[in-house]
């Protein structure tokens, strides 16, 4: 049986430019002509228009692959509090649901060449009582994308979020890390000019592209595609 292939983008911190570097390899597949889905299982910290929550990531990412399918799909849990998906969803006197969050992916593998899904935070980020973001991970199967910011401190940041995915389960496939600028580099941080060079000695898995601040892609051409499974 044919199975759709799949990126998951996670990150090691908030912050850190998930949706922006899941944004330009959605559009950077689709201009290939491939048909492109995107997904975010569950959001928190999103706007009230009217009566309607909107979550900007997920506008984002349905923009950058050609408005695929519906925008309601790309999204399905949208939560005001910026907390933990589970927690803003009880602030709402809301339970978050756990087998939406898993169902509301089948949509996209349907009628997808690729599906992106981009997680809430961080493989540990909670989405309830006993479940982290690395669980989804885990069943969905997709290797992973670590989007790392190139700031002081990212080392330490990176290689933990390696090492929870080695030990995750029977551990969990890492395609590779996304170096990202989400803001204006500082003059003082010193650690711009090395950290790229030290995570590639000190990873296992590789630095496959950097991403500047502003840009509209990455530093080199990849074949995201080739990296899905």
């Amino acid at each position: 049986m044919n199975r759709t292939p799949g990126l998951f983008i996670t990150g090691t911190d908030t912050g850190v430019g998930k949706t922006y570097v899941a944004s330009l390899i959605a559009r950077s597949l689709a201009a290939t002509g491939r048909k492109v889905g995107v997904y975010k299982p569950a959001a928190s910290g999103c706007l009230r228009d009217g009566d309607t929550l909107v979550s900007e990531d997920a506008a984002a990412l349905w923009n950058a692959a050609g408005r695929p399918g519906e925008l309601e799909r790309v999204c399905p849990q949208r939560f005001a509090a910026p907390l933990a998906p589970h927690l803003a969803a009880w602030a709402e006197g809301k339970r978050l649901d756990t087998i939406m969050l898993r169902d509301g992916l089948e949509y996209w593998k349907e009628r997808s060449d690729i599906v992106l899904v981009e997680g809430a935070g961080g493989l540990m980020s909670p989405m309830g009582g006993e479940e982290y973001v690395a669980h989804l991970a885990d069943e969905f199967g997709f290797p992973l994308i670590v989007v790392s910011r190139n700031v002081l401190g990212t080392i330490n940041q990176t290689l933990q979020t390696l090492i929870t995915a080695s030990v995750f389960g029977d551990g969990l496939n890492v395609a590779g890390v996304v170096l990202n600028h989400p803001t204006p580099p500082s003059t003082d941080d010193v650690s711009l000019a090395t950290n790229r060079a030290e995570l590639a000695v000190r990873c296992v898995q590789p630095i496959l592209a950097e991403v500047f601040w502003n840009a509209d892609g990455f530093d080199v051409t990849l074949d995201w595609f080739s990296l899905a499974r």
